[in-house]
């Protein structure tokens, strides 16, 4: 089975086991998708993820991170630049989701970072969701 758009994909996975409050989600591996989970993990929205190595393309085993009160810290997560319609925004054009309360994932030359992270490095690139 192909997927189309396999960020799509790991984001839908993410939003539907935050809602049911799964401790884990599993997702197929990919450099881009192993990036997203990255900044996540960095920026405090998930606790951490694994890489597996299934013999094949691999898989990304995803702990998700939940408030004292057991509501997921993820609120919302939307897919921003899509297959059929690329978003590219030059670094004084990135989005400030919830006047920075929320991080936009951005995939730069310089490989994913979230859009604090691309003003430091001045650097601006396809925008690839955003997350609150």
């Amino acid at each position: 089975m192909s997927l189309s758009d396999p960020i799509a994909d790991m984001l839908t996975r993410i939003r539907n086991a935050a809602r049911v409050n799964k401790s884990e989600v599993v997702v197929k591996a990919s450099h881009i998708c192993e990036g997203i989970a990255a900044v996540l993990r960095d920026e405090g929205y998930i606790v951490g993820f694994d890489r597996i190595d299934d013999g094949k393309q691999g898989i990304l085993r995803i702990t998700l991170k939940y408030d004292l009160e057991g509501r997921p810290i993820i609120n919302e997560l939307i897919r921003t630049s899509k297959p059929g319609r690329r978003i590219y925004a030059s670094v004084d054009k990135l989005p400030r989701v919830l006047a920075g309360m929320g991080i936009a994932i951005v995939s730069t030359s310089k490989g994913v970072m979230s859009d604090k992270s691309c003003r430091e490095a001045n650097v601006g690139g396809e925008i690839l969701c955003t997350v609150s």
